[in-house]
């Protein structure tokens, strides 16, 4: 890997800032150009899985999130403490009744081909992700989740997409009509699904839109100089167009895909990465050094079943494996940190108004996902009689990520050892191939994840109603359907303490029929060198930002 210096040229650069561009030449007149050349340090980091893309509104990866967000602000951003605080918006009025937001745009802000970021940029976003034709997984965001008006009935193809409850006024002014109130709406504003895209440059690109440096947009803190879809590299340098660009004090960012910890920390210690990602034995290696830091990726791994399954659909056997498991053993041989999880909401991220956390500390469940041998027989023995089977082979999905197979390797034992009869097949394939295969439900039973996209425990309970994109093991439940429903755009939406005990009793819908088993809560083996400061970790939405982060000589 080449060990980038201290200043960065763009190759070709004329072509990166007109990219699909390139024929409206008064676009370069309306505002102000990144500079060909930047001063300043480039940090190098390791990327530990693979992205899926680079377009706001269909990327679904936590790296891919992390890789626009240095490329793209939205209305709003997190600061560093985890608050919510004004980008792209100067200012945010709510009605009285918390159905309309008006949003007024600071006026400074430019895409980086020169043309100034607009309301009408914001409007076009946001109709562009709910749109059925993009069939983005996360057009949820916009109808479920954020309730913005007719966004349904568009999903449903029952309305056009210009009928969505968005509107810009003027060039900075950007109005936003909800179906019901929603209290943590101002927190998905810094979500990528709701960033900006420019109308004339998506259309002029049309598939190829950010898929290289030429067909990406920037209006945030660096600008895309190198990525490939298939590539193992990634580089960014500074913007010096952004309206904070005096706050960016890196010259640039470098990614490298690295295969394992021991790779990773390979290449820490020889001086070409400066933060890296650890896994396996280099995280046991490394635990005690003053440079490595264990952080909270707010990632619940778990168990998701198929349902529609042969096997699978049995309860008794769901909840056999759920007993089988020692959680503890599990962690300890991934030795990254990460913690054994009982709930299927992770600890830490979402809070009540008088700040309890929504997961108790322990064992919150102890009748549905606990260590219990005895009910895990139990439950074996009962699986078999209705299966009408005495042995089963049943396959184990994973990525290949080397955390994840190392956790796999200890399910598998686990359960062959404690449920006479059964054996376990691990089948691991790349990062995007698992999610596919799951999607499609060609699956029986596999490790899954997912990260919260905003401070609520609905981020993850919205995932087990019918229809929704990341229900893989295709549950179905009405009367869960409905809570969440009512927690949602219904009588329980405004009603905060009231919806809080909703939200948990849907939760123990989840655990009760063993819709997934959760496995461990990750975290972060990082190894940062001294020199680097001001790296913000997040474990809601874009976990690691580098806007104020330093590289001192």
């Amino acid at each position: 890997m080449i060990n980038f210096k201290t200043k960065i040229t763009l190759f070709a650069f004329s072509v990166f800032l007109l990219g699909c561009d390139k024929n409206n030449s008064g676009a370069a007149k309306k505002g102000p150009l990144p500079e060909k050349s930047v001063n300043g340090a480039v940090l190098n980091v390791s990327i530990e899985s693979i992205y899926d893309s680079l377009d706001p509104q269909t990327a679904v990866y936590a790296t891919s999130f992390e890789l626009i967000g240095n490329m793209m602000d939205g209305l709003m951003q997190m600061a560093d403490d985890g608050s919510v605080k004004p980008a792209v918006a100067k200012e945010m009025k709510v009605s009285s009744d918390g159905l309309h937001y008006t949003f007024t745009l600071r006026d400074d802000v430019y895409w980086s081909n020169g043309v100034r970021v607009t309301a009408d940029d914001f409007v076009y976003g946001w109709q562009r992700a709910i749109d059925p034709a993009l069939e983005s997984e996360y057009a949820f965001m916009i109808s479920d989740i954020a309730q913005i008006k007719n966004a349904t009935a568009i999903q449903a193809g029952q309305m056009e997409v210009n009928q969505l409850g968005v509107r810009a006024v003027d060039d900075f002014t950007f109005e936003v009509e909800l179906q019901v109130p929603v209290s943590y709406f101002e927190q998905l504003l810094y979500f990528c699904t709701f960033y900006p895209a420019n109308r004339e440059f998506v259309e002029k690109c049309g598939d190829k839109y950010a898929t290289s440096p030429e067909t990406c947009l920037s209006n945030g803190a660096f600008l895309l100089t190198e990525y490939s879809e298939k590539g193992n590299t990634v580089s960014f340098i500074k913007n010096t167009a952004y309206y904070d660009a005096s706050k960016v004090k890196l010259g640039g960012l470098h990614y490298e895909l690295v295969k394992n910890g021991d790779e990773a920390l390979q290449k820490y210690k020889a001086g070409q990465l400066d933060f890296v990602e650890l896994s396996g034995s280099a995280v046991d290696k490394m635990k005690n050094d003053s440079d490595f830091k264990a952080v909270d990726s707010g990632f619940l791994y778990f168990i998701t079943f198929n349902f529609d399954d042969t096997h699978f659909a049995n309860k008794n056997l769901r909840k056999a494996v759920t007993f089988a498991l020692d959680r503890e053993q599990i962690v300890n041989e991934m030795a990254d940190g990460s913690a054994a999880a009982y709930a299927a909401i992770p600890k830490g991220f979402a809070f009540s108004k008088s700040g309890q956390d929504f997961t108790a500390n322990g064992i919150e469940f102890p009748n549905d996902c606990n260590l219990d041998i005895d009910k895990a027989q139990e439950y074996w023995q009962a699986a078999k009689r209705e299966l009408g089977v005495s042995s089963l082979e049943v396959e184990l999905l994973t990525a290949d990520n080397e955390t994840q197979v190392i956790a796999c390797n200890s399910i598998k034992r686990q359960l062959e050892d404690t449920l006479d009869g059964l054996s376990v097949r691990i089948k691991t394939v790349e990062k995007k191939e698992r999610r596919k295969i799951m999607s499609s439900g060609q699956f029986e039973f596999g490790l899954n994840n997912w990260g919260p996209d905003y401070a609520d425990p609905m981020t993850y309970l919205a995932m087990w109603v019918t229809g929704n994109d990341n229900n893989m093991g295709r549950y179905f439940n009405p009367t869960y359907n409905a809570l969440i429903a009512s927690c949602t755009d219904g009588e329980l939406c405004t009603k905060i303490q009231e919806r809080w005990s909703a939200l948990k009793r849907a939760e123990a819908m989840v655990m009760e029929d063993a819709v997934i088993s959760p496995i461990y809560q990750k975290r972060n083996g990082d190894l940062i060198k001294p020199n680097v400061k001001g790296i913000a970790f997040h474990a809601v939405a874009i976990n690691r930002i580098y806007k104020n982060t330093t590289k001192q000589p």
